[in-house]
């Protein structure tokens, strides 16, 4: 059994260092990330695009396609660092990204400022790494912006909110837009498919409830229950 022991010991010794390392390369992924500048999206439909992350994707999809102006919205990942992440593999929360979705919206119709008003309005800004049931660093809350301009709306609004409660906390990460990675296609529009879905009708349903009755003025009319 000492021998036994001394092996394993052997072993945890091997693998605590090799564990630092990944865990030092994630980290410093993670800061360079932040500090990165961030990526423009140049679209060609005379569109725009904003990128956001607060839990299951399929809730937030929801969410923002029943808002006015906003002309698609896409379920993927961002926020990490593997190349080519898929929901298997971000669901172990070593890829660094977070389940994510892109806004594809008209500006002429709504602004970037209303879209992020609605990404604080429609989750629990409070929780870390998760929102409800799901939780994870794959469900944490990412506000991403693509220049100066977004990034100053997306602070001044949690500054306001600080001002409403100054012990409130507010979870959500604020990162330079990178890369967003389209997820598959079977989790496209997953709620207006799968409506008997337990998790859909147990989760999701509510939540767009939540927000659909907190902003009726930005529903649209197809979308208003």
């Amino acid at each position: 059994m000492k021998k036994s022991l001394t092996i394993s010991v052997l072993i945890l010794l091997v693998i605590l260092p090799a564990s630092c390392q990944n865990s030092n390369k994630n980290n410093a992924h993670s800061k360079n990330q932040k500090t990165a500048e961030p990526v423009q999206v140049e679209r060609k439909d005379g569109f725009k695009s904003a990128y956001f992350a607060s839990g299951c994707f399929w809730c937030v999809e929801a969410i923002y396609e029943s808002v006015k102006g906003v002309e698609e919205s896409i379920s993927g990942y961002s926020g990490g660092h593997t190349e080519n992440p898929t929901y298997k593999k971000s669901n172990t929360g070593k890829t660094g990204h977070a389940e994510a979705v892109e806004i594809i919206y008209n500006a002429e119709i709504i602004s970037f400022k209303q879209l992020v008003t609605i990404y604080f309005g429609s989750q629990n800004i409070s929780q870390l790494n998760g929102q409800g049931n799901d939780r994870g660093s794959q469900y944490r809350s990412i506000i991403f912006y693509q220049n100066e301009e977004e990034k100053k709306i997306i602070n001044d609004q949690i500054e306001a909110l600080y001002q409403e409660d100054k012990n409130r906390i507010v979870a959500a990460e604020v990162m330079p837009f990178q890369k967003f990675w389209k997820g598959e296609e079977y989790h496209q529009n997953y709620e207006r498919l799968h409506p008997d879905n337990s998790y859909i009708k147990n989760v999701s349903i509510p939540r767009l409830k939540r927000f659909q009755k907190k902003f009726p003025e930005l529903l649209k009319e197809n979308s208003k229950h």
